[in-house]
C-alpha cells in the first residue's frame, strides 16, 4: 500500500528487537505490547513527517485497532521485500503496510480481515498513446512489447507483470519513490503503483504535469486480492480474530472513512467488510 490513538502509544521507531524481548500476549498481566512493521516511506500510507513522527492511513489504523485491543505499539520500519521475511523471522508482531490479502502471501501468514481496497494502475506520458488497452479494459499483450515498466519488488503489480505481460522490460525498485524520478528521466516508459497514492503524491504536483494514468484500474483478485489486511504469523487465531474484530468495529462506528478523508476525498474501503 498504505491504528489511530490508543492508551498509552510508542511513536518511537524501534530500529532492532530482542526476539523474545516484546510479546503479543503478556503474561503478567501489564499492557499488551504489538510491535508493527511498516516502510514508513510509503506516503500517504506510513511515512515520515518533516518532525519524524510517522503518519498516514495505515498510522491510523494500527492506531486504531490498538486502542480498541487495549495495547501498546512500537514500530519498526523495514523494507518492502523484506517485510514477510522479518515477521517470520519474529522481528516484530504485525505487517500493517498496505499489504494485499493474496494465495501467495496466504502460504506463507496469516491476515485479518481488509481494510482498504487493492488496486494498481500504469502511469505514463500524457501525450503519448501507446494503446495498451483494449474496449474491455484487457491489455493488449503485444503493444507492451518491449517497454520498460517500473515496478516495486515484490510487489502484487510484479506479480500481475510477470503473469499477463511477460514481454514488457520490467525494472524493479526496492521503494516507491525511485519509480517516479525514473519515470520523469525518462529511464522507464511507464510504472505500476497504487492510484490514490500516484494521484496526491505525483500527478497532481507539478512534476506530474507530463504525466497521467494510461490503464484503467485494475482490480484482479488473483493478483491483488481482496483488500489489504494486517499481516500476522500462522497459528495466532485469537489475535487475528481481535484484529478483524477491531477493524470491523473502525468500519462501522465510521472511523475508517475518516482516516481515509483526511487525505481522499473518499473512502477506500467497502463498507460490505463491516459485516461479520
Amino acid at each position: 500500500m498504505k491504528l489511530l490513538s490508543f492508551k498509552s502509544l510508542t511513536i518511537g521507531v524501534v530500529a532492532l528487537f530482542a526476539t523474545s524481548s516484546a510479546s503479543i500476549a503478556s503474561q503478567d498481566g501489564m499492557t499488551e505490547t504489538l510491535r508493527v512493521g511498516m516502510e514508513c516511506t510509503y506516503a500517504p500510507f506510513n511515512y515520515r513527517t518533516a518532525e519524524g513522527e510517522l503518519a498516514g492511513y495505515d498510522v491510523d489504523v494500527a492506531n486504531g485497532v490498538a486502542q480498541i485491543l487495549g495495547a501498546d505499539l512500537e514500530y519498526v520500519c523495514q523494507q518492502w521485500d523484506g517485510m514477510i521475511p522479518a515477521l517470520l523471522a519474529n522481528k516484530f508482531d504485525l505487517i500493517v503496510a498496505s499489504m494485499s490479502i493474496t494465495d501467495s502471501r496466504l502460504e506463507k501468514i496469516d491476515f485479518s480481515g481488509p481494510y482498504r481496497d487493492s488496486i494498481g494502475r500504469l502511469i505514463g506520458r500524457a501525450d503519448v498513446d501507446l494503446n495498451l488497452f483494449d474496449d474491455a479494459g484487457d491489455p493488449i499483450a503485444a503493444n507492451f512489447d518491449g517497454l520498460r515498466v517500473g515496478l516495486e519488488r515484490a510487489s502484487t503489480y510484479a506479480n500481475w507483470f510477470e503473469a499477463k505481460l511477460p514481454g514488457a522490460e520490467v525494472v524493479l525498485y526496492d521503494a516507491s519513490e525511485p519509480l517516479y524520478l525514473d519515470l520523469q528521466n525518462g529511464r522507464v516508459d511507464m510504472i505500476m503503483t497504487n492510484p490514490m497514492k500516484a494521484q496526491l503524491r505525483f500527478l497532481s504536483q507539478e512534476e506530474g504535469n507530463e504525466f497521467a494514468f494510461v490503464s484503467p484500474a485494475i482490480s484482479e483478485v488473483e493478483f491483488f486480492g481482496i483488500g489489504v489486511g494486517i499481516g500476522l504469523r500462522k497459528g495466532q487465531d485469537e489475535l487475528r480474530e481481535r484484529l478483524s474484530a477491531a477493524i470491523r468495529e473502525l468500519i462501522n462506528n465510521g472511523s475508517l472513512e475518516e482516516y481515509a478523508l483526511k487525505i481522499f476525498p473518499f473512502p477506500i474501503h467497502n463498507p460490505e467488510w463491516g459485516q461479520e
